[in-house]
């Protein structure tokens, strides 16, 4: 049972050496480049855009306060304006997952926020997600999915998304996707 509990931690935290991006929003591009061990390619001078690292990265959000772990993504863009990262949208996962392995995933995600200072926001119509009937039954419903939103003093916003996705390698399964966005505020709490 503890090598079971050791490895589900060691696959939510990371292992040493997974490659990784390290950054914190508005910091210089090149910043988060020189700090990452995931490769990217450089941004392009004075202009909006986006790069994805070379291989599956997790995400090491280095704010001192606000700062938090994802699982490795093969999904992670880095957006970038005027050479200065703008914000970053992922989803924390190598592959869509199990209802179980998903709220493993989001639980976490929610914990560390929450031991960070970051507070749940719009939470009357979006609510943190939890493990429970209601919520499973919600996320169930390949129209519903879930929504819960996140602010970080007046730095920062997260969006974090849950919804059912027709995996074609199992097509019998019912699987799930995470998307994780992280900017400036941009949504009234």
């Amino acid at each position: 049972m503890v090598i079971v509990i050791l490895l589900s931690l060691a696959l939510i935290k990371g292992l040493p050496g997974e490659p990784e991006i390290a950054l914190v929003i508005g910091e210089p591009y090149e910043a988060m480049r020189q700090r990452s061990s995931a490769t990217i390619d450089p941004a392009i001078p004075e202009v909006v855009s986006f790069n994805i690292p070379k291989s599956d990265a997790r995400l090491r959000f280095i704010d001192p306060q606000y700062g938090f772990v994802t699982p490795q993504a093969r999904f992670f863009t880095i957006i970038f304006n005027n050479e200065l990262i703008n914000s970053v949208r992922m989803s924390p996962q190598i592959e869509p997952l199990l209802l179980d392995d998903t709220l493993k995933i989001v639980l976490d995600l929610q914990e560390q926020w929450l031991q960070g200072g970051w507070i749940p926001i719009r939470v009357k119509d979006d609510p943190p997600f939890a493990d429970t009937p209601q919520w499973r039954a919600q996320l169930r419903d390949e129209y519903k999915g879930g929504t819960s939103y996140w602010q970080a003093g007046s730095q920062y916003q997260l969006m974090l998304v849950v919804g059912r996705f027709e995996d074609d390698k199992r097509p019998e399964e019912e699987r799930y996707l995470i998307t994780l966005a992280i900017a400036k505020p941009w949504v009234k709490p």
